[in-house]
């Protein structure tokens, strides 16, 4: 099962890419989608649709994970995120794509197995896991492996 592991964001899409197969990890790539700054959000918003379509295409996905949006004290924030969110989401039913949606406590229980982990614990799991040389930056990156790492041990494919 190839899955798209996403980190949504209007700046930075992070998104990973994981191959895994009979409870293995046999591949994994990962990157991120940035938008240039002071570029209009609707320019922002169409190039964000368009890199992960060529994503979905490119890897051949065939199923997604998203973290659940949570809103923090920033509303002008959490509202361009959640415009971000709605963009991907459409560039992923636009393939027939599924995308489940996981918290950031459920993704850090199914990487580290302790839903309070730091973000070092989960990235370097993510880096151990994935057998990298390194652990994968940006950070908006290393988040999207770690929700489909959630994906695969939570939908046990």
């Amino acid at each position: 099962m190839i899955i798209l592991g996403i980190d949504p964001g209007v700046a930075t899409v992070g998104w990973g890419i994981v191959e895994y197969k009979g409870n293995k990890f046999l591949g994994s790539d990962y990157g991120a989608i940035i938008t240039p700054a002071h570029t209009p959000l609707c320019d922002r918003i169409e190039q964000i649709f368009d890199e992960t379509s060529r994503l979905i295409d490119y890897y051949h996905v065939e199923t997604a994970a998203m973290e659940k949006l949570f809103f923090n004290t920033n509303t002008t924030t959490a509202i361009d995120v959640a415009q971000a969110r709605g963009v991907l989401l459409l560039a992923l039913t636009k393939k027939r794509i599924h995308c489940s949606e996981f918290t950031p406590l459920q993704v850090k229980q199914a990487v580290t197995g302790y839903g309070r982990a730091d973000k070092q614990q989960v990235e370097a799991m993510v880096k151990m896991l994935l057998n990298l040389e390194k652990i994968p930056r940006p950070d908006d990156a290393a988040d999207a492996l770690a929700m489909a790492i959630c994906c695969a041990h939570c939908l046990r494919f």
